[in-house]
């Protein structure tokens, strides 16, 4: 395979988790009655460029199909999160109705609602119908396609030429990075802005954070990575802010490079520095982590079984990406967890892909009042625990897997 962006052929290995079908490949009752595509999930990184990426197999349009069930809005953290994103974005670049915003994975209008809100005029970009149905009934115009040179070229003959344009955790999930990435310089405005959120492969490797390796994630980023990747089509990084969201992500802010806009701050020089020293750039960096990740996985599954063969019941909660990523890899089977709680009635009633452990509602957690709790979302946490505190009355304990075992 060669890399996505600078074509240099790979041949360093992060991380190999085996097989699994895609993560947000939901099975229904009759779906369970056939075979499901799985693929293999191997993580490369470019010696050249050091993009950090997953091995092809599995195309965009397998992945974010008419039934893709990740809605942004059923995390109050992350709405929360959406919404202090456009007071900030409205104060720092006077952003008001003569402005014109554009989100690229719009989802289901999570963030362009507060937009929509101080009458900002905007468009989201998202290929998934589930979603943009949503975001639709919120009244906010979504554009359902993928997003690159192409799209870009058709918004901006229709005036949605963009002041600023919003991509939060989609930069990791293009298979085409290069053709995403023009895009953004094709439908700014001369003097616009883009922000980019993904997380940060910095803390995906120093926290042990194998689980947000999927399908989907098509790769894995530093800014040093993505510095290299915008200045090769137009954009320059003038700012970052290192961001507490999926265990630790990056916010960029960029401008065309012929814009002088916006002032260089010195935290762009800090974290490539840090990045650096960190040893970001060295094969070295990357070593060991296949070690960490199956202790990681060992230590989960010993612990389901000593639960089991000690009659302890075991239920999840939060049917998320990452979640299948862990449980395929360990092998885990409704017999080790029973079932899995989601507040998406979108995942009701369906089964998690490769493990098939049966999705439900809240309801069951509160008549069955499993001995543990397994949070899978992990870096919703907190949230989480607060919502389910409830368990306690049962004596019910909460645990996690990653970055390792944890019962609290």
């Amino acid at each position: 395979m060669k890399c996505r962006h600078c074509g240099s052929k790979l041949k360093l290995s992060l991380v190999d988790l085996g097989s699994a079908p895609p993560s947000n490949a939901y099975l229904t009752e009759r779906s369970m009655s056939s075979a499901e595509k799985w693929f293999p999930l191997r993580v490369l990184v470019c010696t050249n460029c050091w993009l950090v990426q997953t091995e092809d197999f599995a195309g965009r349009d397998e992945l974010f199909n008419a039934d893709y069930a990740y809605f942004s809005s059923f995390s109050q953290t992350w709405l929360d999160h959406a919404e202090r994103y456009v007071e900030d974005m409205t104060e720092r670049f006077g952003l008001d109705s003569n402005s014109y915003m554009v989100e690229v994975a719009a989802n289901d209008g999570y963030l362009l609602q507060f937009a929509k809100d101080r009458n900002i005029p905007c468009t989201g970009v998202e290929p998934t119908a589930s979603t943009s149905k949503v975001a639709r009934a919120k009244g906010i115009p979504v554009v359902e396609d993928f997003f690159g040179v192409r799209l870009a070229k058709e918004l901006l003959v229709q005036g949605k030429q963009a002041d600023v344009i919003t991509a939060n955790n989609v930069l990791a999930h293009v298979p085409d990075i290069n053709d995403f990435v023009a895009g953004f310089t094709v439908l700014l405005k001369p003097k616009g802005i883009a922000t980019f959120e993904f997380p940060h492969i910095l803390r995906l490797v120093e926290g042990n954070q194998f689980d947000t390796i999927y399908h989907e994630h098509f790769s894995y980023l530093s800014l040093t990575a993505v510095s290299r990747i915008f200045i090769a089509h137009g954009l320059t990084i003038f700012d970052v802010k290192e961001l507490p969201t999926h265990g630790g992500s990056l916010r960029v802010f960029a401008q065309r490079s012929t814009s002088r806009k916006w002032a260089k701050s010195n935290n762009v020089e800090v974290l490539l520095q840090k990045e650096g020293e960190t040893g970001i750039n060295s094969a070295a960096y990357y070593s060991g982590f296949q070690t960490r990740v199956d202790t990681a996985k060992n230590d989960f599954l010993a612990f389901l079984l000593e639960a089991r063969k000690q009659g302890k019941s075991v239920a999840g909660y939060g049917a998320a990406a990452k979640g299948n990523t862990l449980l395929n890899y360990a092998g885990i089977r409704p017999d080790l967890i029973s079932f899995i709680v989601d507040r998406n009635p979108a995942k009701q009633g369906k089964f998690m892909p490769g493990s098939r452990i049966p999705i439900v509602d809240e309801k069951h957690l509160k008549a069955d009042k499993p001995d543990y709790v397994v949070v899978l979302p992990w870096n919703l946490k907190e949230e989480i625990n607060n919502q389910l505190n409830y368990i306690r009355q049962w004596d019910g304990k909460f645990i996690t897997a990653v970055p390792r075992l944890e019962i609290v």
